[in-house]
Order: structure tokens, then C-alpha cells, then sequence
């Protein structure tokens, strides 16, 4: 009995990785003929036939998330002004021991 579970498991197994490999031919075809027919249009037309690109800034990313947390830090407009370091009354001094 445990050998047929491990059969059908390795069935289940080999049917999933099948299927999924047949899902990325689908979709790479998919994109092929996609990217043929703009570039068919883009001949016809008279333009350049321009390659997919994707401009991706390393920096951008840390930009993006210094402004957001600038903005976060920023008090609500029409709110009070927080007190100055020198506003500060709740602190007692100690006396040194000695």
C-alpha cells in the first residue's frame, strides 16, 4: 500500500510540473506573438520597431521611501508646533554626591 501512495504521489507530482511547464510555453508564446505582431505593425506603419524595455533605477526606490518617510515625520497642518528643546520644564536637577 505505501508504494502505491508514492506512486500517485510522483503521478500528482509530474502531472503539476507538466502543467506548469505548459502554462509558461503558453504564456512565452503568447508574448512572442505579441511582440511579433507590434513589430509587424510598426513596420507597416514606418516607425523603428522598438525593443520591450524596462528602466529600472536602483536609487529610485530609496528616493521614494526617504520622501514617504519625510512626509510620515511632518505634523498635520493646523497642528500645534512641538515644544523647543529649551521648553522643557518636567526635568529636575540633581544635586551631585560627593
Amino acid at each position: 500500500m505505501p508504494m502505491l501512495m508514492t506512486f500517485l504521489l510522483r503521478l500528482v507530482l509530474i502531472a503539476a510540473g507538466l502543467i506548469f511547464a505548459a502554462s509558461l510555453a503558453v504564456a512565452m508564446a503568447l508574448m512572442l506573438v505579441i511582440w511579433c505582431v507590434r513589430a509587424v505593425w510598426a513596420k507597416l506603419t514606418g516607425r523603428p520597431v522598438m525593443p520591450f524595455i524596462i528602466r529600472i533605477d536602483p536609487r529610485g526606490g530609496f528616493d521614494r521611501m526617504y520622501r514617504r518617510a519625510q512626509q510620515a515625520n511632518r505634523p498635520p497642518p493646523g497642528a500645534p508646533a512641538p515644544n523647543a528643546i529649551g521648553d522643557v520644564t518636567d526635568v529636575e536637577v540633581k544635586e551631585p554626591r560627593g
